[in-house]
């Protein structure tokens, strides 16, 4: 499991801070009544794989937290709980993929990619549901159809940003024995 240091510790701050952006000022209306299409996703699913679970589950707690927090309508729990489960999810099941090698290929993608699915399929069209009827009593037929919504739109939003991200950090890295000393 990839350890949680200096380096996790500022990605999980980095992380919140731009999935309450995302979150917050760039939130797609869906067309479902408390549904957005949702961006901070792709960056929190990067933040997991990259930074493993921890990271991934602070970065969706806090983050969700204060997205919820500045709307003024109260932090609703089932979906925070929901956004941290995700990314925790996300950073134990891609911990095998080493990004540090700069490798990120098909393998790596479809890694990624089956992670991020099942985590948005579980934590949106099972746990948020289940959590809303639990905690605040709604109706289950709602709850179920702002869930799938969430899930699908999650993952199509993932996908694409979540893998870019992937694809750019591990360009980004200097391949081994690409830097060599000027004599």
């Amino acid at each position: 499991m990839k350890k949680f240091g200096v380096k996790s510790i500022v990605a999980t701050g980095i992380g919140a801070a731009l999935f309450f952006v995302l979150g917050r000022f760039v939130a797609i209306p869906s067309g479902v009544p408390n549904t957005n299409i949702a961006l901070q996703y792709g960056v929190l699913a990067f933040i997991a794989a990259v930074f493993g679970p921890i990271a991934g589950l602070l970065a969706g707690l806090i983050g969700h937290f204060f997205i919820d927090f500045s709307y003024g309508w109260g932090v609703w729990w089932s979906w925070v709980i929901s956004s941290a489960f995700f990314g925790c999810v996300v950073g134990f099941a891609t911990s095998k993929i080493d990004f540090e090698s700069g490798e990120f290929g098909a393998s790596g993608i479809i890694k990624f990619n089956v992670a991020q699915i099942i985590a948005h399929l579980v934590a949106w069209a099972g746990l948020a549901p289940v959590l809303d009827i639990l905690i605040y009593g709604e109706p289950a037929d709602k709850v179920f159809v702002q869930g799938l919504v969430s899930a699908g739109v999650n993952i199509i939003t993932t996908a694409v940003l979540g893998t870019l991200l992937c694809i750019a950090y591990t360009a980004a890295i200097p391949k081994k024995g690409s830097l060599k000393e000027e004599e």
